[in-house]
């Protein structure tokens, strides 16, 4: 099968496509026809430098979200799933690629109401964001900023947000990315590679950090007393320098995790079912044809993309 490698760590052209071995499903496993690949900021940072969550050692295929159809099962698996459309986490390595081998209670079942490749942008931004609301618990009349309010997390917490009765506060890096959160429903929207963004936001109830760095450290300044900042990504490099003392300091609540295994499949299959239901939309700005992997890493580093980046396989 066709798969992209990464052997060494570097710049967006150490991602190469290649042949790789077919997978074969094991006891409890199935064998997915991959059709479509999701990227993550994550991951761009794990080719440049080893850094993210995952362990794998080199080579390895990347990619740890696929969207496809069951084409085989293993020993022990209900041979009905055969045919179904999922959307599944590989574990950490191995989604870009032709076809990949998960454990069958991985998968989640796509909606016959939601497509296949909207279903693999809500893999895990849905998640991340029907997460973040909720454990930040918005309600009617919060001021909720959203940092990279046009990435593919930030898109979907603009929405979640303001179906929660909130005003949305979209902060990005240009008047583009700006124009199209509005779209999406925010209230207000700033640019904030602006020197003196924060001036122009003022007080707030809720803050979602995905930048970290200057802009998460400034962003949590802006909270009041009771306010909430949740944090989840550091696309800036670094993490907000917000300690749990400075929190306590301001009374303010910092959220750093969405729960255990259960709480976080929990809401894979809300995001999915809001979005089969028309009650959410994710934002597919950009596809990428597997092959041309390095060309999705080397767009979204240059923070030239919107919403959710996809390799069609």
């Amino acid at each position: 099968m066709r798969a992209v490698w990464l052997r060494e760590f570097g710049g967006p052209e150490v991602l190469v496509a290649g042949e790789a071995p077919d997978p074969v499903p094991g006891p409890g496993q199935v064998l997915v026809e991959v059709a479509f690949v999701n990227v993550t900021f994550v991951e761009t940072q794990f080719r440049a430098s080893g850094f993210g969550p995952s362990a794998a050692e080199l080579p390895v295929i990347p990619g740890n979200g696929v969207g496809g159809v069951i084409s085989k099962v293993g020993d022990g698996v209900d041979l009905a799933l055969v045919g179904r459309r999922v959307v599944t986490s590989t574990g950490g390595s191995g989604g870009y690629a032709q076809r990949a081998v998960v454990d069958a209670a991985a998968v989640f079942p796509v909606p016959d109401a939601l497509s296949l490749d909207a279903a693999v942008a809500l893999l895990a931004d849905g998640r991340t964001a029907t997460g973040l609301v909720h454990a930040a618990a918005v309600a009617p009349g919060d001021r909720v900023l959203v940092e990279a309010a046009a990435g593919g997390v930030g898109s979907l917490l603009v929405q979640l947000a303001k179906a929660a009765g909130a005003e949305v506060v979209a902060a990005a890096g240009s008047a583009e990315k700006l124009a199209r959160a509005r779209e999406l429903g925010a209230d207000f929207a700033v640019d904030y590679t602006a020197a003196d963004w924060a001036s122009a936001v003022g007080p707030l109830d809720v803050v979602f950090d995905g930048v970290g760095g200057a802009i998460g450290t400034t962003a949590f300044s802006l909270l009041r007393p009771g306010g909430r900042m949740a944090v989840y990504g550091l696309a800036s490099g670094a993490w907000a320098e917000v300690s749990e003392e400075d929190a306590r300091a301001r009374e303010v609540t910092l959220i750093r995790s969405l729960g255990d295994a259960a709480a976080l499949r929990a809401f894979t299959v809300s995001a999915l079912d809001a979005a089969s239901a028309g009650r959410l939309t994710p934002v597919i700005g950009q596809r990428f044809p597997l092959a041309a992997a390095a060309d999705a890493h080397a767009a979204m580093e240059a923070r030239g993309t919107f919403g959710k980046t996809l390799l069609v396989a």
